[in-house]
């Protein structure tokens, strides 16, 4: 196997051999934007905070009203004056509920916009949110109920907050305390005195160490910008980007679809295992029957030959029953003819212990629900017959809604473990397929509940 090396062209550039970037800002800068307008973006994009800011809290005053009165009352509680109890809770509460109803409207919209802002200086994201049925309602409840619309309402109040007042500093506070620092030696030329917290300066030598203080504060503006823009930009991408919720939806939509998928080919193979035991093996079975009947007509009475046939006969007859039997448990003609509420009795005759019936279905269930339900009534019944040392068992289906209950209640020893091998685990396994769960409870002594829940909605 021959080695290839890669030759750059005449002319060509020769390939970086820089690592990958040390920082994330390193690599936002080398991907997007030329490292020279890293700072003049920065500046921009804290400019434009200010601004979106600004019109923000004008906006949220109305529904902010109740709380900006109760802090300013409990203030006024501070130095003296008292207000009534109830009168504080009320504007609490209608602050609260006020925010909660209609914050959560303007952080749709300025969450759209802080992701547009954000191409500034980062990489664009999306916002992942949910697609909305028509109809104001529909969007109202589509919107309150995900994630990402709280996840705005959160950024919406800290942008109105702690982003705008730390914005508000290193946009405008450090240039003008650094411009009042540099300016310091001509007021204190003119005569006048510099007031530094409690420093007094009259000497315009003595303002020098200002001088350099302004000096640095002026230079470090557009890094502080560029350190407090991304610092924004990471708290947006945080709070507005989405979070892999598409992606993880397409895949729970695909497992979903995938999971129907296979319930329809196991419904498929089961009817052709089904199919072919009728009429392929049980068929022969019968016809072989029937010659070893003739056989035996034909053969000498009382001898060994006739005892030999009647032997085989009587075998091949139970053989016959017992596949009657498998095949009819596989899916008995009376559940694809008449549904789930005639299967059931007469799975209930055909139990070796007692069983009291009461079914409550006024509609037939999909195909897969029904098969489904009678898989775990057989096997219910089953272990009851084989473990449980009950004296009767009762059986009881119904609808809540859109979910069949299927519940089977038996006055054995209990003690019933899934972790024994009875059977229970490949039940849930079964029931889960189909979207449904089983509940067991079995306390030593009895008695035995096993409800099973599988929903009856066409995607279930």
């Amino acid at each position: 196997m021959s080695e290839q090396t890669n030759v750059p062209r005449p002319g060509a550039p020769a390939p970086s051999r820089e690592g990958p970037p040390s920082t994330p800002l390193e690599a936002l800068r080398g991907r997007r934007f030329p490292l020279s307008s890293w700072p003049w973006r920065s500046l921009g994009y804290l400019a434009s905070t200010v601004l979106v800011g600004t019109v923000l809290t004008t906006l949220i005053i109305p529904i902010t009203f109740p709380l900006l009165t109760l802090g300013t009352a409990v203030e006024e509680m501070a130095v003296g004056r008292d207000h009534p109890t109830w009168f504080l809770i009320t504007l609490l509460v209608t602050g609260l509920t006020l925010l909660l109803a209609f914050g959560p409207l303007i952080a749709v919209p300025v969450a759209r916009l802080e992701r547009w802002r954000l191409r500034l200086i980062h990489p664009p994201v999306s916002g992942g949110r949910r697609p909305v049925e028509p109809g104001v309602l529909a969007w109202i409840r589509t919107r309150y109920t995900e994630a990402a619309t709280w996840r705005a309402f959160a950024y919406l109040l800290l942008l109105v907050t702690v982003v705008d007042a730390v914005t508000w500093s290193v946009l405008y506070l450090f240039p003008i305390i650094g411009a009042h620092l540099l300016s310091t030696p001509v007021i204190a030329g003119l005569g006048q005195t510099v007031i530094l917290h409690v420093w007094e300066f009259d000497d315009p030598l003595a303002t020098l160490p200002l001088v350099a203080a302004g000096a640095v504060l002026l230079l470090a503006t557009p890094y502080a910008a560029a350190l407090t823009a991304h610092a924004h930009a990471a708290l947006a991408r945080l709070l507005l980007a989405d979070r892999g919720t598409e992606e993880l939806r397409s895949e729970l939509v695909e497992v979903t679809r995938s999971r129907a998928r296979l319930v329809d080919a196991f419904e498929t193979e089961r009817r052709r295992i089904e199919r072919d035991l009728h009429d392929g093996a049980q068929q022969q079975l019968i016809s072989l029957a029937m010659q070893i009947g003739l056989a035996r007509m034909d053969a000498p009475p009382g001898s060994d030959m006739e005892r030999t046939l009647t032997s085989v006969h009587v075998q091949a007859k139970e053989i016959i029953g017992s596949l009657r039997e498998i095949v009819h448990g596989i899916h008995p003609k009376v559940l694809s003819d008449l549904g789930l509420s005639a299967a059931l009795p007469e799975l209930a005759d055909r139990s070796s212990v007692p069983v009291r019936v009461r079914v409550d279905l006024p509609r037939r269930l999909p195909a897969h629900v029904e098969s489904t339900a009678y898989y775990v009534a057989a096997e219910s019944l089953g272990n009851v017959a084989k473990h449980a040392g009950a004296t009767s068992v009762r059986l009881n289906a119904a609808l809540d809604g859109d979910t069949l209950v299927l519940e089977t209640v038996d006055d054995g020893g209990g003690g019933a473990d899934p972790e024994r091998g009875t059977g229970l685990t490949g039940l849930a396994d079964r029931v889960a397929v189909v979207g449904g769960r089983v509940l067991l409870s079995s306390p030593v002594g009895g008695p035995t509940r096993l409800r099973t829940e599988i929903p009856c909605h066409p995607s279930g």
